[in-house]
């Protein structure tokens, strides 16, 4: 048994419907539980559902506790047959979707409402920092090293010594990105960035500067996940699920992380989705540092390892662009709400594949990837995942 691996079912007549996102606020008196709640009623409204139909519930947030899903169903006054708590962060999306998808396929339950969010209290992620992880409390906390800039810092400062990338390369990315979100009216970054802006940024952990950073913010995103005939059925604009992918503390014997999970098992979630890298209309990844959205391009196969500033330097990246990257603005620009970081590509990516996307639509997008990307310990993230979706017309 040694070695053996099975191969992933298909994930035909399950489909990705009624994407939703609360406005996000940077900071907020509000619990998690507000967050969540609105995030799921908007989602349910647009699908002309109520709680009463919602028959399995799927949830992330990191300022839940003391409660988890099962005392959020109470809340919000849900009755589900099939319940999941998802603590990975920036994977926690995709897999959301895969865990519910089975679900549905399974007959466990006929509509999965994923949500992820998270309130942002003024001492909130402080707080949360000192207790992310048992590592974290006991081997990074205690000696200043307080949270994921110094991490991602030693990420960065590997990745531009092994492979010649310059901050330069990582600002195409941020540049980019705030370009796509001042066309998203729900984006905390309203004012355009410019490369010399991003060069002079201060310091905050060399070599990562402000607007290397994340924002944390309030808010919360959400999608339904359900059978192709009922979305159908009830006239509801949906995406079909092509491939997905998840993997764990991958590379273990890697002294310090400079490829995730992804690479892994991306050749699997091509061949799922019957696609190619070229065949991508657009890419959602997780971007909590441009790293390792650069990390991803390499590792979901758009280049080679080490080629990312290359690849960058040669695309643009904004809507308009020949690679449409992180259309909303992804996490850099329009923020960061806690777990629902790990949903705000899903739910853009769903809504660009339905035409639903609104200021923000990519011309003719059609097929998209996300990637997910998640809960970072000293010297690399745990957690990956990826997903490739469709229109109802492909």
């Amino acid at each position: 048994m040694a070695g053996r691996t099975s191969r992933r079912k298909g994930y035909e007549g399950v489909v990705l419907a009624a994407p939703a996102t609360t406005p996000y606020q940077r900071f907020s008196k509000e619990t998690a539980h507000w967050w969540i709640a609105r995030a799921l009623r908007q989602s349910l409204q647009s699908a002309g559902l109520s709680p009463r139909d919602v028959d399995g519930f799927s949830v992330s947030s990191f300022t839940l506790f003391p409660d988890t899903a099962v005392g959020l169903t109470q809340h919000l006054g849900l009755t589900p047959r099939w319940l999941d708590h998802i603590p990975m962060g920036g994977a926690s999306g995709v897999v959301a979707l895969r865990r519910a998808a089975r679900a549905v396929q399974a007959g466990d339950a006929d509509i999965v409402a994923c949500v992820a969010g998270d309130t942002n209290h003024v001492d909130s992620f402080r707080r949360m920092l000192s207790s992310f992880s048992r590592f974290a409390q006991d081997a990074s906390y205690p000696y200043g090293a307080g949270g994921p800039n110094a991490c991602f810092a030693l990420l960065t400062d590997h990745y531009m010594s092994a492979y010649g990338a310059t901050r330069e390369d990582f600002g195409r990315i941020c540049v980019a990105q705030r370009d796509n979100a001042l066309k998203n009216p729900h984006a905390v970054m309203k004012k355009p960035l410019t490369m010399d802006q991003y060069l002079a940024a201060r310091m905050i952990s060399d070599p990562i500067a402000l607007f290397d950073c994340v924002m944390p913010v309030s808010g919360a995103e959400a999608f339904l996940v359900m059978r192709e005939e009922d979305a159908r059925a009830a006239g509801l604009p949906y995406a079909h699920i092509r491939g997905s992918i998840e993997r764990h503390n991958a590379f273990l014997e890697d002294p310090i992380q400079m490829r995730g999970g992804w690479a892994m098992d991306i050749d699997e979630l091509y061949a799922m989705a019957d696609a190619t890298p070229d065949d991508m209309d657009l890419l959602q990844t997780y971007d909590d540092y441009p790293v390792i959205s650069m990390m991803q391009f390499e590792d979901l196969g758009f280049c080679g390892k080490g080629e990312g500033p290359a690849f960058v330097r040669e695309r643009d990246l904004t809507i308009a662009g020949d690679f449409p990257h992180n259309t909303s603005g992804g996490q850099l620009s329009a923020g960061q709400a806690g777990a629902a970081g790990g949903f705000i590509g899903l739910v853009e990516a769903i809504r660009q594949v339905t035409g639903r996307a609104g200021p923000t639509q990519v011309e003719g997008a059609a097929t998209a990837m996300v990637s997910g990307f998640g809960m970072i310990n000293y010297d690399r993230g745990v957690c990956s995942s990826a997903a490739i979706i469709s229109g109802a017309g492909t």
